[in-house]
């Protein structure tokens, strides 16, 4: 009956993810800390210790566990795709995609060429490195054209904000993979293919809002002479290997696991260890490490005093991602999917996609990070669905929190300072376009998930 179902996990996962908004907006904490004294609280008060045992120091005992867990699962992958993004950089590979691709799409349409360039060098680069790379082409195609400069901001942040939110290696995604217990492979395909209608409406209400508003591009030229610089970049095939090889290693790895589960004969075992994640990233950093040396002349010595810095960056990252995996993990031990379970059983209904949107654009909205957001929803939803039957593939919750993420970037993103500082607008200017740019999309790519999950539940 419904009156023998306990609220309390409930009550648990409200205090939680309020306490993470609460440190990190009013007490100023950084998100690592904010999120481990969460998930510490969350174990104090979910009371899940042997009897007799000290609640509050098993609290802290599982959530440096869980900590450790989930640390072990996306650490490499993350550390190896911040190296290969500031490689891919560093050696011209990322210069010489995006100038293709404005080659192949045409001056006239750079605009598109600019959405392409952010979708694809946003799956192994981090977002702002990528907003770094575009946007002084951006200004330069709008200083030379006398237009578009809106468009051309805008193509940029669509491309590349989908891909970061629902494409792993980045981390946000990459953590929503291992939580949701979701292949890989299909978080690669399925992330890129849904990226398709948001992009395109992305595009088309940039379009509009280009039109509606005029923004002149700054000039930030530092009178450098780049004429010669495209003859000394790597081809544009070679400038790819680096993103496709592990991106199709890992694809091809998770076909084998899918179709064929029971072979293990030595080309399956073959395709599988490089499909690996860990080796497939590693791979493709080889070949992004060995175009760093060539363009900048680097031995193995300077190739590892110049590793340091984007190290750092991502140990940082692996700080964050671990700690809201302790966060989910502690949410779980409260028996929250078991509280769920049993409220479907009474005749409670629930749309858990849109639970799981709507939880990931809040978190979002309130402390600013997108990636916080993700990893935090994504404990949350990984310990309700951990004891349910979904009607549903769980890669549409995959994709739900991914894009309720975007939703709600304003003064409190870091996302939206890079952009207008970058772009020379003002904050009501990236309020215009940013802002309601990545809130259509979000939208959008809800609604999407949301829809397909009836149509092709994959179950």
């Amino acid at each position: 009956m419904e009156s023998t179902i306990s609220y309390w996990p409930l009550i648990v996962l409200l205090i939680g993810t309020l306490a993470i908004v609460l440190f990190i907006v009013v007490f100023r904490l950084h998100a690592f800390i904010s999120l481990m004294l969460a998930a510490i609280l969350v174990g104090i008060l979910g009371q899940t210790v042997p009897a007799g045992g000290n609640a509050w120091v098993a609290a802290v005992e599982n959530a440096m566990k869980e900590f450790g867990v989930t640390a072990g699962k996306v650490s490499f992958v993350i550390a190896i795709a911040s190296v290969l993004g500031i490689a891919l950089t560093e050696s011209g590979a990322a210069e010489r995609i995006v100038n293709q691709l404005i080659k192949i799409f045409g001056e006239s349409r750079a605009s598109i060429a600019l959405l392409v360039s952010g979708f694809i060098l946003s799956i192994p680069v981090f977002f702002d490195t990528v907003f770094f790379l575009l946007v002084p082409l951006a200004i330069v195609l709008a200083q030379k054209t006398g237009k578009n400069f809106v468009l051309f901001i805008m193509a940029i942040g669509c491309g590349a904000v989908i891909t970061h939110s629902v494409v792993p290696p980045t981390p946000g995604p990459l953590l929503m993979a291992e939580s949701l217990n979701i292949n890989m492979g299909l978080s690669i395909i399925v992330g890129v293919i849904s990226g398709i209608i948001p992009a395109f409406v992305g595009y088309k209400y940039s379009l509009r809002q280009n039109a509606r508003i005029t923004i002149l591009p700054p000039d930030f030229s530092d009178g450098q002479d780049t004429s010669n610089k495209l003859s000394v970049l790597p081809s544009f095939g070679v400038s790819m290997i680096p993103i496709l090889l592990p991106l199709l290693l890992i694809i091809a790895a998770s076909i084998v696991t899918i179709f064929y589960p029971d072979r293990n004969d030595f080309m399956t075992q073959g395709i599988t260890f490089l499909g690996n994640k860990n080796i497939a990233m590693f791979l493709g950093l080889l070949v992004a490490l060995y175009l760093w040396a060539k363009h900048k002349n680097l031995d193995l010595k300077g190739l590892g005093a110049q590793m340091e810095r984007p190290l750092e960056i991502a140990g940082l990252i692996i700080l964050i991602t671990a700690a809201g995996g302790a966060f989910g993990a502690m949410i779980r031990n409260t028996g929250i999917g078991e509280m769920i379970q049993a409220m479907s059983a009474n005749g409670f209904s629930i749309n858990l996609i849109f639970v799981a949107w709507l939880m990931a654009a809040v978190v979002k909205f309130a402390q600013g990070s997108s990636t916080v957001a993700i990893i935090t929803t994504a404990g949350i939803m990984s310990a309700i669905i951990s004891t349910t039957t979904l009607p549903f593939h769980p890669i549409y919750l995959y994709l739900a929190i991914g894009y309720g993420a975007m939703v709600g970037s304003w003064m409190n993103d870091s996302g939206f300072w890079i952009v207008g500082k970058l772009s020379g607008m003002t904050e009501k200017q990236t309020l215009q376009t940013w802002t309601t740019l990545l809130a259509v999309i979000g939208i959008v790519g809800g609604i999407q998930a949301l829809v397909f999950s009836y149509i092709f539940p994959m179950v």
